[in-house]
């Protein structure tokens, strides 16, 4: 069976194309117009579409989507495979929650944690019974450079610096790298050695538009054999609800 998935985002939309869990294609665009619907429709001649977004509008290409196959709008009680304990689970960020549901889908015999680096980073972690109990949501990488630059007066706004690895900056540029990609990278270390204790083999499965930052700094930690970068793991999880 063809599925068309659909991640929307404040700025993007995420479209996959999946044959069974297999992913056979996947795309962003600032837009969907009726037309590029058609033709990824003529394309892969999917059964079922799903759609998760952050924004409530529905959007008039959804319309055409329904008259042509099996249509789906992702909402939390669609996550059965998930024994969700978030105290108002209507609350939680269906991209999150669909990560939770790709994460133990892929790995259903580990508990894992689901770093999502993007505007914000999210740590999310589930058991290996799938129960899933809350989680952590920071500023981003992107996010923490500029709120330096503008809350303060003097600070510039720079740009993330892959290779960057000093704990001490003796200029006011690789002070700020050093606090904060030392800051964020340590406080996921200090996410995954707290989560860890409660399971030691835990996976991290790593997200987002900032995954490469975590994956490369990580890889050189001592939690590196569990590093799992996973950069379509909310697609794969909206696939996975409509195989539940």
């Amino acid at each position: 069976m063809i599925n068309l998935v659909f991640d929307i985002g404040n700025t993007f939309f995420k479209v996959a194309v999946f044959e069974e869990q297999n992913l056979l294609w996947t795309e962003r665009y600032r837009q969907i117009t009726e037309k590029l619907l058609q033709q990824i429709l003529l394309k892969f001649n999917p059964a079922t579409a799903i759609i998760s977004s952050v924004q409530t509008k529905i959007f008039l290409w959804e319309a055409m989507l329904e008259k042509q196959l099996k249509t789906f709008r992702f909402h939390h009680q669609m996550a059965k495979s998930i024994k969700n304990h978030y105290q108002q689970p209507e609350k939680l960020g269906l991209d999150r929650l669909a990560a939770v549901v790709g994460a133990h889908f892929l790995y259903p015999k580990n508990s894992n944690l689901v770093i999502d680096a993007g505007t914000c980073v999210t740590y999310d972690w589930v058991d290996a019974e799938g129960n899933y109990y809350g989680g952590s949501i920071s500023p981003g990488l992107k996010m923490r450079f500029k709120a330096l630059k503008h809350f303060t007066k003097k600070l510039p706004l720079i740009e993330a610096e892959m290779g960057f690895d000093q704990v001490s900056g003796n200029t006011t540029k690789a002070a700020i790298l050093s606090g904060v990609q030392n800051g964020l990278l340590f406080e996921a270390e200090g996410f995954i050695k707290k989560l860890t204790q409660q399971d030691p083999q835990t996976n991290i499965l790593l997200t987002g538009g900032d995954l490469n930052f975590f994956d490369t700094h990580l890889k050189s930690s001592i939690f590196a054999a569990y590093v799992k970068p996973e950069p379509y793991l909310v697609l794969k999880g909206l696939n996975a609800v409509i195989h539940q």
